[in-house]
């Protein structure tokens, strides 16, 4: 199957900023090629309708930092009829029902936001797992995510064993960054879960690269800098 491209919209205080290396607090609204971040329907539309793609990743940096999120704004997204995947920092099945309430087609359960593995466990205990997917979150070399879980591929496999299927690998210090994709920790991880679909975030910036994830493995790429600056196109 060919590499799936995910646009990427990540919200914060009702508009789509852009993200650079995990530093929130300097997130500033996205201007480039596609238009701008004061209005994210619009984003999403143009990925729909100029880019053709049918997916969109969303981070609600508002919830995932314990702040009210963006509830309505979500909701006019998923009218877009784009299929939605949000990060809202989800970690129980409520926030999970409330998310799959609103039509959004995946839960990303983000590892730097988990509690506690068992947490990951309840949630896919009560929640259908085939709608969750799990992320890898790192800030460059360093696993965010609860202290008992140690490494990427021990956090990898305790998903596994709950019934996730779709894991997406993010390296917030690559984001915005044009460093290139982690693919080390994709190919780190990828032969001892064959039966896992692979999604790779932060740092890619052209076909190039979406050419060695894919030879990596990898089942998409999450990718927000390159679109706006139409780098990834040659036809943007």
């Amino acid at each position: 199957m060919p590499l799936q491209i995910i646009p990427v919209l990540d919200l914060k205080a009702g508009k789509a900023v852009h993200a650079v290396r995990g530093e929130r607090e300097r997130y500033a609204p996205v201007q480039g090629r596609l238009g701008s971040g004061d209005d994210p329907v619009a984003l999403a539309q143009v990925f729909r309708d100029r880019l053709g793609l049918r997916t969109c990743y969303v981070a609600d940096l508002d919830a995932i930092t314990g702040a009210p999120g963006n509830t309505e704004l979500l909701r006019a997204l998923v009218e877009v009829g784009l299929a939605l995947w949000v990060d809202a920092g989800v970690s129980r099945l409520d926030q999970a029902q409330a998310l799959a309430d609103l039509g959004v087609a995946k839960v990303i359960v983000g590892s730097e936001t988990l509690p506690s593995a068992d947490h990951l466990v309840s949630l896919a205990a009560g929640f259908p797992p085939d709608r969750l997917v799990l992320s890898v979150d790192r800030q460059g070399g360093t696993l965010r995510a609860p202290p008992e879980i140690k490494t990427p591929r021990e956090l990898v496999a305790l998903a596994t064993h709950a019934g996730i299927r779709q894991v997406i690998l993010l390296d917030l210090a690559r984001v915005g960054t044009a460093m290139g994709p982690p693919l080390d920790l994709l190919t780190s991880l990828r032969p001892h879960f064959p039966n896992l679909a692979f999604y790779v975030g932060g740092g890619v910036r052209h076909r190039a690269d979406l050419d060695a994830l894919a030879q990596a493995g990898a089942a998409g790429a999450l990718v927000a800098t390159a679109l706006h600056q139409g780098t990834l196109f040659s036809d943007q």
